[in-house]
């Protein structure tokens, strides 16, 4: 993924915020998201020795469950 990030920087140069294209801000929503699903499922495998389909534990967490 690239990202072109534009900073704001203080009296001093120190940086302050960034800005970043809304495509890219897209990207890094969907890239986290995917991450937190990974997560959740990583964690629902540990704690339950039954196993869990992804679709499964995707559609779980997408329900609320």
């Amino acid at each position: 993924m690239n990202i072109h990030p534009e900073y704001i920087v203080d009296e001093k140069s120190n940086k302050k915020a960034v800005v970043i294209t809304y495509n890219e801000w897209k990207k890094l929503l969907e890239a986290l998201e995917e991450l937190e699903d990974i997560k959740a499922y990583d964690l629902a495998k540990s704690l339950n020795d039954e196993s869990i389909s992804f679709d499964k534990v995707v559609n779980e967490i997408e329900a609320g469950i």
